[in-house]
């Protein structure tokens, strides 16, 4: 919410402004009170575009569909004035987001969710549908979220299957990605109800994917999949698939109807508390926002005039209007439902700006996107660098003096390539977006390196180390760790200092590819003179039985060493840990972070022991300045933070003070890359900056672990720990 401007009007006929909710080109929406006390949502148009005879033709059609509409799953019109100067229409306003800013922000929704949002749009759209209207926008943008269920807005164009208005030949309307193939290709008389069960269809497949199913891109490109290919609901949980195949056949006939979506996914009694914690809290912080807004007494006096009902315009003075009566109409959309009190109004696509605490000029958003992943087999470090970020973002939207508010996309590649590539697709067309943190996994980096560095969207990396990636062809790429080839330092340093190794082991797990090779050559060439030996063994990447892993363990034994380093991941390691202990073979055992899971204690068992490993990711919790992350972590989260999340925590804030660097606009993407290498920022686990193209961001932050008495316990940054 923002404060009400100089121009703005008091009053909108019996409503009392309080706050501006958003404005976009075409009007301006109040967050008002009644004289009985109710809160309401006032959507104003422009004079400008009430003086076009067609618009103005139009928002008459959206009142009146609004009034045909009653549903307790549609956002009520409660009063309007379609005549006025500036035409304006009030509904009910109740704190809630949309859909798309909800799974923006907290994700997909779980199944249960996803299936009460089905039932309960498919009751509004038989209410819609015998109105005898066709919605024909139902989409992420149009469905907002309240505590007792969804509420279906905006019927702008809304129309009986008959009406001839936009059901010419030819004529696209909708919004590609969510309407149906005879929307596509605009067979305007086929444009019936069963349009409305497509676009519901494509509406839960993005609720609980994250996704649409038909891609990103141009509105072209969507069109053309939309009416030719077939969804992609792979990541679609199974109890949904049967029905969302169903909506979104290509024949309008071939279609279930509404009330069959509706018993499919119904489930009466059940809806109570069906929205995750994480949206349930943001409902409760918008609620108490408003519920924080003073009483505001009228100063209209008695017998006068009122106040002038206009939207300000940038060309004119504001105008009276004259007044009239309330309307007492059905339901309608616009605005914002949830529970009955409040609402918000969502600006899609539309950069929004908020007050400065305190009041006063409003400030900035700069936009930056988590593209991480949150539920595939890297969820554990995506899920720190999430809280890490969310940290990072509310730190530095809380400081006096800033410059400008950050505004955070969430967005899950499920450690899927494919995802990643749709992903980057997106937020490299969504200009609003300034950077991206992320991805986790290093083949979901290297996926989307090319697309990134295309768009000149900086791509700043928390988890991913690629090596071998050139800094002049990818300025887009920021690195800020070292690349798992690095660990060969912190590796020898211990071998050298701590252990004092005379013969070696390097195993090589040929499952992890190029970069266990490399380790094991560079740890060879370091550790090479007449004192130290060493040798190689390696595991096949596929095949490899576990009487392979005993004889390597047995040759290791033979071979007297007196050290192992282990270039694989944490299944191995922990196989091989139990064969070198069935051995009898105890000496210094090595490995990397990509061995380091919990899951290795309990393969290896009491053989995990002892076993030191190098990382790129150090433990908050023992890093003194790191303090006040730690005790805001543990206060928001209930938990101490996890590897990664004070590293993403450091990445973001360095992020911030790239964007708010002097010069011509730090804030556009091009510039941005260049301020990213010209940006020192000491955060709590590193120094980032950039050291030039051999060495990167973050070049010594490389630390010891050692797993003792069931955990890994933090020995401290390399150099320490090996003196």
């Amino acid at each position: 919410m923002e404060p009400l401007r100089g121009a703005d009007p008091a009053r909108i006929a019996g409503h009392r402004l309080l706050r501006r909710l958003g404005a976009g080109g075409m009007g301006v929406v109040y967050l008002a009170r009644t004289g009985g006390g109710s809160l309401t949502a006032v959507k104003v148009i422009r004079a400008a575009y009430a003086d076009d005879p067609g618009f103005r033709a139009r928002f008459r059609r959206e009142v009146d569909a609004g009034s045909r509409v009653a549903s307790p799953w549609v956002v009520p019109l409660l009063d309007a004035d379609p005549d006025a100067e500036s035409p304006w229409l009030a509904t009910e306003f109740v704190p809630g987001p949309s859909l798309a800013e909800a799974v923006e922000e907290c994700g997909p929704l779980p199944y249960r969710s996803a299936r009460v949002l089905g039932a309960r749009l498919a009751e509004a759209l038989t209410a819609v549908h015998g109105a005898g209207l066709v919605h024909r926008d139902v989409k992420p943008a149009n469905v907002l979220l309240a505590v007792d269920g969804p509420r279906m807005i905006d019927f702008g164009i809304a129309r009986p299957p008959e009406d001839t208005a936009l059901t010419a030949s030819g004529v696209v309307v909708g919004s590609p990605g969510f309407l149906s193939p005879e929307q596509a290709q605009g067979r305007g008389r086929e444009i019936g109800p069963a349009g409305d069960v497509f676009s519901l269809g494509c509406l839960l497949a993005y609720a609980v994917t994250g996704e649409r199913p038909f891609g990103w891109g141009s509105a072209a490109e969507v069109l053309v999949r939309t009416v030719h290919d077939e969804a992609d609901l792979d990541a679609v949980p199974a109890p949904l698939l049967p029905l969302l195949r169903a909506c979104l056949a290509k024949e309008p006939g071939a279609r279930p109807t509404v009330p069959e979506i509706h018993a499919a996914l119904d489930r009466t009694g059940e809806d109570g508390g069906w929205l995750p914690e994480a949206l349930t809290r943001l409902i409760a912080r918008r609620s108490a926002a408003v519920l924080a807004l003073p009483a505001v007494e009228a100063t209209e006096v008695s017998g006068a005039p009122a106040a002038a009902d206009t939207v300000p315009d940038a060309r004119e003075r504001p105008k009276g209007v004259t007044r009239r009566r309330l309307l007492t109409l059905g339901s309608f959309a616009g605005i914002v439902a949830a529970g009955g009190a409040t609402a918000a109004w969502w600006t899609a696509d539309r950069p929004r700006r908020t007050p400065v605490r305190g009041g006063g000029a409003p400030l900035p958003r700069r936009v930056i996107a988590l593209h991480a992943d949150l539920t595939g087999n890297g969820k554990a470090a995506g899920l720190a660098q999430e809280r890490g970020v969310r940290l990072a973002v509310d730190h530095h939207n809380s400081r006096t003096g800033r410059g400008f508010d950050l505004a955070l996309q969430v967005h899950d590649d499920a450690g899927s390539t494919t995802r990643a590539q749709r992903i980057a697709r997106r937020l490299s067309a969504d200009e609003l977006v300034r950077a991206v943190i992320g991805p986790t996994t290093d083949a979901c980096a290297e996926a989307v390196l090319e697309q990134y560095r295309t768009a000149l969207l900086p791509m700043v990396c928390v988890s991913v180390g690629l090596d071998g990636v050139s800094a002049e062809r990818y300025r887009t790429y920021a690195a800020t760790r070292p690349p798992d080839r690095d660990l060969a330092v912190p590796l020898v340093a211990h071998l050298v200092r701590t252990v004092r190794t005379r013969r070696t082991v390097l195993v090589d797990d040929a499952a992890e590819g190029d970069v266990s090779w490399e380790l094991c050559a560079d740890v060879a060439q370091a550790l090479a003179s007449g004192q130290r030996a060493t040798t190689r063994r390696t595991l096949a990447a596929e095949g490899a039985t576990s009487g392979d892993v005993r004889a390597l363990a047995e040759s290791v034994a033979d071979w007297r060493a007196d050290a192992v380093v282990f270039a694989g991941g944490g299944a191995r390691a922990a196989e091989l840990a139990r064969a070198l202990r069935a051995a009898g073979w105890s000496g210094a055992r090595l490995a990397t972070h990509r061995a380091l899971d919990t899951r290795f204690f309990t393969v290896a068992g009491d053989a995990a022991e002892g076993w030191v490993f190098a990382t790129t990711f150090l433990d908050p919790t023992r890093v003194a300045a790191a303090k006040s992350f730690v005790t805001a972590y543990r206060h928001r989260f209930g938990t101490a933070p996890p590897w990664y999340s004070a590293e993403a925590y450091d990445a973001t804030l360095f992020l911030a003070r790239a964007l708010t660097a002097p010069g011509p606009s730090p804030a556009e993407r091009g510039p941005l890359v260049s301020r990213l290498r010209e940006t020192d920022h000491q955060g709590v686990t590193k120094r980032l900056r950039y050291t030039g193209p051999s060495t990167g961001y973050a070049t010594e932050a490389m630390y010891l672990f050692r797993a003792t008495g069931g955990r890994f316990r933090y020995l401290g940054h390399f150099e320490d720990a090996t003196t």
